[in-house]
């Protein structure tokens, strides 16, 4: 379907959406004025007691930054968190680290369930475009933080909650366009609760020209949920899909032809991807009692795509036409259910988790046709019991989880089935020094089993050697001790989150700075290991300004082979400062963001340089009608995050986009 064919479609099911809202309105006429939404027990998630490092984001802030671009670049603007694109703006294809770790080590969930891809442990936002304009409350945690469901909680995690209902219905239609052809529509309806239930809708048009040659990106998501509320029980079924294509861009650019073009795009025109994922979501709340809470629930993630890669491209021969494609279809099922025990001074929470994953691989020469075809099996079983304990000032807490999760393989090599036991224990003690401060100390450890990626080397199709068994590149896990100590500071107008952390690895499994036949980045194990740093969060309120600081500094390293030397892409200093400012109707925000230079190879010789970028927003209200104008990276700053050098020298970088503009209009009824 055409672009703009697609944009008539969203635009079309926006402006029905208030028509489909108002006609349930009419068949539900009869409200419930007492009932209100219990919302999703906070099992995962830390509270304000809970002594793990963690950050509940503004969503009235978010909303207000939020024009469709990858939910990575507003995570960026916490503490420890670095971002790239791969088409060089804010959409499409973007990736995060934490502490200096890429995502495949943090834990992705949406209302529990996990969003991570079993086999790579990646969870991929640009499968769900635009998902942040349909999420009621984020919280992310840094270091191993509280248990949870699916990839191992490691650098941390990102806690994604569905929409919450209550008394009132509302409706939002909005569009949005800003530079290098970059476009948003969307609508969305939250239905009031009427007879006990209600009914949440969005849908979305995202596209962008990216900002690189031949960098596109065209994506359609839809977000519906619905809630049953009775008693002492409620239901609640989330359905969430996303269609995208794009043009690729994931190989970084030598520099000297940077020099000559800044949108240089090192992958080839022809090569192109398409991945549609769609997931389903049932949930129960029960509550027999005041005191007893059983929160359940099952899911299902179905996800089919492909994508495009030029072998003589990649590997600097002459471009002549052949193109390799790797075709992916998986099925990912589970079950998770709580049961928490509340009283005054103690909270026990325990819980189990399952699931079944399965996902053929496919590559496919179009000259050759069907080359080869496997299938990774990827099963998982976990269990976890919690308790909060407060007396006198002090919270203890405990959290102890056991995990067990098998991989096996389907292929022309034969494969021995893997398994990996983790037991994770960690603890920890807050004491609130008065009413507005508390310290906090926890240490945990958790281990992580390598990702597909890791064990087969980079190669999509397991490789054997000359006697015909598998070549293995890692099958051993990975595990960290986390000490996380902390100071929160809460009156009047003034907040201040200041924490230190040492995390010691063992076993660490990092990014080496190449990128394998798959698009995928290859690591290295490595024996010894440790990061530490101190995280800031403040935010200071002085009449109709808000001034907001997320900093962070880090100092890691790595020991092998007797050699010491910094891991890549951990930048150590890395300062977010905004100032804000909101009178009645007019808002306007600008914002600063210093990064320090990074490593991009084991011999610290290489690296992305440190950059200075200011970004600016305003906005202006009025009778539901919201104008929005945003101007980012102001001074234009020529800079790229992200990189690696090649076996022969050759440094290769990711370019971000020069100064950029973007306008968009809401209206809210």
């Amino acid at each position: 379907m055409p672009v703009f064919s697609r944009v008539s479609f969203i635009a079309v099911s926006s402006l029905l959406l208030p028509l489909l809202a108002k006609a349930q309105d009419t068949l539900t006429n009869r409200t419930d004025s007492s009932q209100h939404l219990k919302e999703i027990v906070v099992i995962y998630q830390a509270g304000r007691t809970t002594p793990v490092t963690y950050q509940d984001l503004n969503m009235k802030v978010l909303d207000e930054k939020n024009t469709g671009q990858e939910p990575s670049f507003l995570l960026s603007e916490t503490p420890s968190i670095t971002v790239y694109s791969d088409a060089g703006n804010m959409q499409g294809y973007s990736y995060y680290r934490l502490r200096g770790m890429d995502q495949t080590r943090i834990n992705t969930t949406l209302d529990g369930m996990p969003l991570n891809e079993p086999e790579d442990q990646g969870a991929y936002f640009s499968n769900y475009p635009d998902i942040l304009n349909s999420v009621s409350r984020l919280q992310v945690q840094r270091g191993v933080g509280t248990s949870k469901n699916g990839a191992a909680s490691y650098a941390g995690s990102v806690q994604l909650l569905s929409p919450q209902a209550g008394n009132t219905a509302g409706t939002n239609l909005g569009i949005g366009y800003g530079s290098y052809n970059s476009f948003r529509i969307f609508g969305e309806h939250q239905s009031a609760i009427k007879n006990r239930k209600s009914l949440y809708v969005r849908a979305s048009q995202v596209y962008t020209d990216g900002y690189k040659y031949h960098a596109s990106n065209n994506s359609q998501s839809v977000f519906i949920s619905g809630g049953l509320y009775h008693d002492k029980s409620t239901w609640k079924l989330n359905i969430v899909a996303g269609n995208q294509r794009n043009g690729m861009a994931w190989l970084g650019v030598a520099d000297s032809l940077i020099a000559k073009d800044r949108k240089a795009n090192a992958n080839t025109k022809d090569e192109k991807d398409h991945f549609f994922q769609g997931l389903v979501q049932l949930q129960n709340i029960w509550q027999p009692t005041s005191h007893v809470t059983v929160s359940s629930s099952l899911y299902y993630t179905y996800l089919k795509g492909n994508y495009d890669f030029d072998v003589n491209n990649y590997l600097g021969l002459p471009v002549d036409g052949n193109l390799f494609n790797y075709g992916f279809r998986s099925h990912f099922g589970g079950f998770f259910s709580n049961y928490t025990l509340t009283y005054d001074c103690f909270k026990w929470t325990t819980g189990v988790h399952g699931n079944l994953y399965t996902r053929q691989h496919t590559g496919t020469d179009n000259w050759l046709g069907e080359l080869y075809q496997n299938k990774g099996y990827k099963n998982e079983v976990s269990a976890f019991s919690k308790i909060e304990y407060s007396l006198h000032g002090f919270t203890l807490f405990g959290d102890l989880q056991y995990r067990y999760t098998t991989f096996d393989y389907k292929g022309s090599v034969p494969f021995e089935k893997m398994d990996w036991h983790f037991l994770n224990p960690k603890a920890g003690v807050s004491f609130a020094v008065n009413d507005h401060a508390s310290i906090y100390y926890s240490a945990g450890r958790t281990g992580r089993e390598p990702t597909r990626n890791d064990i087969f080397g980079g190669n999509d199709d397991l490789l054997a050697d000359s006697t015909g068994k598998a070549m293995i590149y890692n099958r051993d896990a990975e595990s960290v001790v986390d000490h996380e100590l902390g100071i929160r500071f809460l009156q009047g107008n003034l907040v201040l989150n200041l924490n230190g952390y040492y995390m010691n690895f063992n076993n660490e499994i990092v990014l080496n700075g190449q990128v394998g036949p798959n698009g995928l980045l290859l690591t290295n194990k490595v024996k010894s290991s440790h990061r530490t740093g101190i995280e800031l969060y403040g935010a200071y309120q002085l009449n109709a300004f808000t001034f907001t600081n997320n900093s962070s500094f880090n100092h890691s390293r790595i020991k092998e082979q007797k050699a010491t030397f910094s891991p890549i892409l951990t930048p150590a200093v890395i300062i977010n400062q905004e100032v804000a400012y909101q009178q009645r109707r007019l808002g306007m925000a600008l914002s600063g963001r210093y990064q320090h230079h990074a490593y991009i190879d084991f011999a610290n010789e290489a690296s992305v340089k440190g950059y200075v970028l200011l970004n600016a927003r305003a906005q202006y209200t009025l009778a539901g009608c919201t104008l929005s104008f945003f101007v980012n990276n102001i001074t234009g700053a020529k800079y790229y995050n992200d990189g690696y050098v090649e076996p022969d020298g050759t440094r290769k970088y990711f370019v971000q986009a020069p100064r950029n503009v973007y306008v968009a209009f809401k209206y809210s009824f």
